[in-house]
């Protein structure tokens, strides 16, 4: 039988964007309880240049990235659910960790975790809504925000730190919003984008005296005690996202370095709620939410969309379609 080949980016061991490596790979073979799907588009994740360069322990090479896409279903192992040409989504769940992921024409993925959709938004529209807006869903909705509150969010600038801005600003519209950014140059690009405010991180601290009822860290361990100290009385702090690089808290004392009186929460997107998910992808379809990247590359310049993830230029969602 002739192998069909399809294009893929394969990392065979860890660096920089160099060692993505385009190149022709065969279709994955359909097995017992995992479907393939045609990749029609995703979203690149900051954890996504992690594994890249080597910081996911469990991680092993070779191996295609990709923990997030937008298909259609080409071959089934499950046609009432799944029959083909349904377009669907799937993230998480060891996708490109420890199984090929979506960097690829074609990805083969478990159906538990191939979630059928309906959508007319454009192919790189979606593709910027399944880790980004369900991250920032979920973690808005552990924040219990009401009318009124003042919502800080730190990493203001990636991802999800735009889409949680994009949610806020249409469901709940007089929130006040303030995002951070380490970058003066960013500052205009929030306020175009929809924040209310910015302010700026020097050193893992904030250059404000404010305080906020609820804040949403998307830079993680390496600023939470900060966020704490920056709640007003009864406020949240939701501790969602790495970007600070720091995947664990050391050494805390939750009793001294939690001031009274406020709270401190996660949301963790691994496990995906296949009823959020339908709630988030209703909301965004009646709200006529904004979900466009910020940028779209080709699969064959995923080099150039790693660069620019990393760069400080970067800004919002960075979207990839075959």
């Amino acid at each position: 039988m002739e192998m069909i080949l399809m294009k893929a980016v394969v990392v065979r061991k860890p660096g920089g964007p160099e060692v993505l490596e385009y190149c022709d790979v065969p279709v994955p073979v359909v097995k017992k309880g995992w479907s393939l799907i045609k990749v029609l588009g995703f979203g690149i994740n900051h954890s996504e240049i992690f594994t890249r360069e080597g910081k996911s322990p469990s991680v092993k090479f070779p191996r295609i990235l990709g923990i997030e896409a937008v298909g259609e279903i080409a071959e089934s192992t499950d046609e009432r659910r799944l029959p083909k040409g349904q377009r669907v989504m799937s993230f998480m769940g060891e996708m490109g960790r420890s199984f090929d992921g979506s960097y690829a024409e074609y990805a083969l993925l478990p159906n538990k975790q191939l979630f059928p959709i309906h959508s007319d938004l454009k192919v790189e529209d979606l593709a910027a809504v399944p880790e980004t807006f369900y991250t920032a869903y979920g973690a808005l909705a552990g924040l219990q925000l009401k009318s009124g509150d003042s919502l800080l969010i730190r990493g203001g600038t990636s991802g999800v730190g735009v889409a949680a801005m994009r949610l806020v600003k249409t469901m709940l519209p007089k929130i006040k919003v303030t995002g951070t950014t380490r970058h003066v140059h960013k500052q205009k690009l929030m306020l175009k984008a929809g924040f209310d405010s910015v302010v700026f991180e020097n050193n893992d601290e904030l250059t404000t005296l404010d305080k906020y009822n609820k804040i949403l860290d998307l830079i993680g361990p390496k600023t939470v005690r900060n966020s704490l100290k920056l709640l007003k009385k009864f406020g949240i702090v939701s501790s969602t996202g790495q970007l600070g690089g720091i995947w664990e808290l050391n050494a805390f004392d939750p009793i001294f370095q939690i001031p009274n009186n406020r709270y401190l929460t996660s949301f963790y997107s691994g496990d995906v709620d296949a009823t959020l998910l339908d709630q988030l992808l209703k909301i965004v379809s009646l709200n006529k939410i904004n979900t466009a990247p910020e940028k779209v590359f080709r699969l064959n310049e995923i080099r150039k969309a790693h660069e620019y993830l990393e760069s400080s230029r970067s800004f919002g969602k960075v979207v990839v379609i075959p």
